[in-house]
């Protein structure tokens, strides 16, 4: 080969092999203008895209569902639910005259109603409530015995909502971490205060505050035949000078009802309970206190009943046990 046209050859190798370094260097030429390298908009990385594939990454990557973190568990929600509406083009432009490294931030707009209507899914999803103590029973001593209360939790709606569309903005789909805040109870065992104790077998009834003894008293509990019942229950009547009603019972049959006053059957207080006809009373008949002798009700000395009356309220429990 002469020599003009070895030179010839080599020249063009060279021209050829110059173009396409040119076209796969980061900004070099080729049929367009490339991205440098390390620029981003917002989490995905383009570096070297021309614009078109640019703008399908970011369109591919807008499509990717949102992964939230909710505690211990991982949600995944479509994109599509968001309706998003984002600036794909404005951003590749930016991003073909960026510097080397530089982030791009996306303008995305997500439709409120539909990030709200995700929320919605998921605070019910998530949502515990609050546990309130509880008084559960009485234990081998005959003391209260309580079910601590254990605080709930709900989703944060409000910041949320700030987190998905910040997370939107920056291209995060993978790790959206939603907070929960706290649901305290409304009933601690502090709060429960007092429990009444009543004993068949010993005539007595005993005021607690918590596990607390407050107080004890002598009483008159159910003769045989009209016996106390045994159980847990609740106080859910009180009156302030009571009129007495004759009961449907055959030892009430033909008695009319008494008014308030000294010869009142009930005293001048009544505490009904759960158990229907059964209550804790004072009584005009003082003998009677200490043994089993009322027709089903509990009876006290006026002034314990009226010191009781004003130490407890509607929906305190009684346990009213044989011993």
């Amino acid at each position: 080969m002469h020599l003009l046209a070895r030179l010839a050859v080599k020249f063009v190798v060279l021209v050829f092999a110059a173009a396409i370094a040119a076209a796969a260097a980061p900004g070099g030429g080729g049929n367009g203008k490339s991205i440098a390298r390390g620029v981003r908009v917002g989490d995905v990385v383009l570096t070297g895209l021309s614009a078109q594939p640019a703008r399908e990454r970011l369109r591919r990557e807008l499509t990717q569902p949102l992964v939230f973190q909710l505690g211990s568990q991982t949600v995944r929600a479509p994109a599509a639910r968001f309706r998003l509406v984002a600036d794909v083009d404005g951003a590749v432009r930016s991003a073909l005259g960026a510097q080397p490294g530089d982030s791009i931030r996306l303008r995305v707009e997500a439709d409120r109603a539909a990030i709200d209507r995700t929320l919605a899914r998921l605070a019910q999803r998530f949502y515990r409530p609050a546990r309130d103590a509880t008084v559960v029973g009485l234990d081998a001593t005959l003391r209260p015995v309580f079910g601590p209360s254990a605080p709930g939790r709900k989703l944060d709606r409000a910041a949320a909502r700030r987190t998905i569309r910040n997370a939107l903005a920056a291209g995060t789909r993978d790790g959206i971490r939603l907070r929960f805040l706290r649901v305290r109870p409304s009933v601690t065992v502090r709060d429960l205060g007092a429990v009444i104790l009543i004993r068949r077998g010993s005539n007595s009834l005993t005021l607690y505050n918590g596990r607390k003894v407050v107080r004890t008293f002598r009483v008159a509990t159910g003769q045989a035949i009209y016996p106390t019942p045994v159980g847990r229950f609740d106080l859910v009547d009180k009156q302030y000078n009571p009129w007495w009603y004759p009961p449907a019972s055959d030892w009430a049959e033909g008695l009319k009802p008494i008014p308030p006053g000294p010869g009142n059957p009930l005293g001048t207080r009544w505490m009904g309970l759960s158990a229907w006809g059964v209550g804790i009373h004072g009584t005009p008949d003082a003998a009677s206190i200490g043994y089993s002798a009322s027709h089903g009700c509990i009876r006290m000395y006026v002034p314990d009943a009226e010191w009781l009356f004003d130490h407890v309220e509607i929906g305190t429990p009684v346990f009213i046990v044989s011993a």
